[in-house]
């Protein structure tokens, strides 16, 4: 989130939108570098921790064979979608090489939540960007004779993704009884076996959540589109910078999950407790952004905050609705409930690219963002049905109420906070102490469910 705004800036909304679109054509193939061993992974080791030592080097050579049959296919379909472009697949097989480190991380990680080691696994889930932020600072100063363009910005991300797949590599074998690569064709075949239904779940998540894109620029005529994707990847970035607060929360309640279905022990209170914790600052967040775009957009984007500000609020709602699928989403695939998730994620495929086809052409990137607030709010509504279902949950009426208690105190909070003084930055915290105050008189939050999550840890 620091870097990104400095390197869009640095070289402008065509470059940046070549860069936005290729980066996520490679993430939404990068199921190709993991085909759900990932996902697969953490349950099959919380459940079985005595598996790590036995599994992990037949794991980690299969993991590599994954990556470079990834990057073949990454580059042999980009040289179809993008006419042979040089310069574009001269950039692409760069960043798919980034995106397969990237999942390379991921998978390792997986190892150490599935031994609870969080704290551990906390400081390789930011090592990355702190890598990543110094080096740019290096480039950003021009220290050593380098320009900020988009090879040098990419080659960045690379070093810190290697760096940090070295030391996520070294914690992991700490914890194993030795390591040498196998090859093992029953194994691997095995375990692509039972993986194969998260990487149809992970490949078509990434479709509905990448593609708007990849699409705003191959429907719309260029230099259009590629301006048009870097406006949208604005808020989109600052989007995803939110979503890691969610994720962060999602991954230690997978093994968690995972440990408690397998025991038969009563998980409603858990989905409960983590459902508010992390609702609650994604309501925030969200109608903050709302009501605060334009002062937040010129923070970050600064002269430039005019492009694109109109989409930030728009995007950012997104952010609870992703927050949501986090929690249950996280639910389901502990569950082994891939099956409804599939069906789900194919429905939020269709509902996108239908609403991107017909809004595209006419309203561009808030056509786009548009699309996305309806598949995400409609997707993750999905998944707290089938949760509810499957898990035969009480409905309860008390927490709904004071949800709706809390959105519309959060939205008169804002609404009232904007000219309480002319300093808008103070304006904003009193705004947050006060949105904070609300969570816990409308019993959303509480010190007791925070003590209580921590001893479900």
């Amino acid at each position: 989130m620091l870097v990104e705004p400095s390197f869009q800036y640095k070289v402008g909304n065509v470059f940046y939108g070549e860069y936005s679109t290729l980066f996520s054509f490679s993430l939404i193939l990068t199921i190709f570098a993991d085909i759900g061993l990932t996902n697969f992974n953490n349950k099959n080791i919380t459940e079985n921790t005595h598996l790590l030592s036995k599994h992990f080097s037949s794991m980690m050579s299969l993991k590599l064979a994954l990556g470079a049959f990834y990057m073949f296919i990454t580059i042999v379909l980009g040289i179809f979608i993008f006419e042979g472009n040089w310069r574009y697949l001269k950039l692409l097989t760069i960043l798919s090489f980034n995106s397969f480190l990237l999942s390379f991380i991921l998978y390792l990680r997986s190892n150490l939540l599935a031994l609870h080691l969080f704290k551990t696994d906390s400081i390789i889930s930011v090592l990355d960007r702190i890598l990543m932020i110094g080096i740019f600072a290096v480039l950003y100063l021009k220290w050593l004779g380098l320009e900020v363009n988009v090879m040098n910005y990419v080659y960045t991300q690379t070093i810190g993704y290697l760096i940090t797949t070295l030391i996520a590599f070294v914690a992991v074998l700490r914890k194993t009884h030795g390591f040498k690569l196998t090859w093992n064709w029953r194994f691997n075949l095995l375990i692509l076996k039972k993986s194969f239904p998260f990487a149809v779940l992970i490949l078509l998540m990434s479709c509905y959540n990448r593609i708007d894109q990849v699409m705003l620029e191959r429907l719309l005529p260029a230099p259009l589109g590629t301006i048009q994707t870097s406006l949208y990847n604005k808020s989109f970035r600052l989007l995803e910078a939110a979503n890691m607060i969610a994720y962060l929360f999602s991954v230690q309640l997978l093994p968690m999950f995972s440990r408690m279905i397998k025991f038969k022990e009563n998980i409603e209170n858990l989905v409960k407790l983590s459902f508010t914790l992390l609702i609650t600052p994604a309501l925030i967040i969200a109608v903050a952004c709302v009501f605060y775009n334009d002062r937040i957009f010129e923070i970050i984007y600064r002269s430039t905050a005019h492009e694109g500000v109109e989409l930030f609020g728009f995007l950012m709602s997104c952010f609870v609705a992703i927050s949501t699928t986090y929690i249950f989403g996280t639910l389901l695939t502990a569950n082994g409930s891939l099956k409804h998730l599939n069906k789900m994620a194919l429905g939020g495929i269709v509902v996108n690219v239908t609403l991107n086809l017909i809004l595209i052409p006419k309203y561009h990137a808030m056509g786009s963002a548009i699309a996305s607030i309806i598949t995400q709010f409609g997707t993750a509504l999905a998944q707290v049905f089938i949760a509810y279902k499957l898990f035969k949950f009480k409905v309860n009426k008390r927490l709904i109420f004071a949800l709706f208690t809390f959105i519309i105190g959060l939205v008169l909070i804002n609404y009232l906070s904007l000219n309480i003084t002319k300093n808008w930055m103070l304006n904003f915290v009193i705004m947050l102490i006060l949105s904070g105050l609300l969570a816990f008189v409308t019993g959303i939050i509480n010190i007791k469910s925070v003590l209580r999550f921590i001893k479900y840890k």
